[in-house]
């Protein structure tokens, strides 16, 4: 009698995203550049030093990537983040959101594990920053 073994197939691991975006964000961020001619205008995600837990988020349009940057293509929006965020940052989805107290973008960070009172900066388990006052 001959005996087989069974088959294993291997499924390829998908690479988690570093940064999503929400279809608000990516609808929101069209309709800011809709006027602009520049086709590598996209959205810089970065996170510096500061706030009282440790890091901060910033985000802005910027013309075109530099050398250090990763570049994302997320729900059809380019996205830009440094090689210093992209660890931060791994796996975060920007959204937008827009209510009676105001609208804007946010950060929905799984690194996160706690973020000040005033909810402008963040801290994570592996790196704690360097806690600076609370002003925003």
């Amino acid at each position: 009698m001959l005996e087989t073994q069974p088959t294993v197939v291997s499924q390829p691991i998908a690479p988690t995203t570093v940064v999503s975006l929400s279809d608000a964000a990516a609808s929101k961020l069209r309709e800011l550049t809709a006027e602009e001619t520049n086709p590598d205008i996209g959205l810089r995600v970065y996170v510096y030093s500061g706030g009282c837990s440790g890091f901060r988020y910033g985000m802005m349009l910027e013309d075109a990537p530099t050398a250090e940057d990763k570049v994302l293509e997320a729900n059809g929006v380019k996205v830009y983040v440094d090689g210093k965020s992209i660890d931060l940052l791994q796996g975060s989805e920007i959204d937008y959101v827009d209510t009676l107290m105001g609208a804007g973008f946010t950060v929905n960070n799984p690194n996160a594990v706690a973020a000040c009172g005033c909810g402008s900066s963040f801290r994570t388990a592996d790196d704690t920053g360097s806690p600076k006052g609370c002003s925003h």
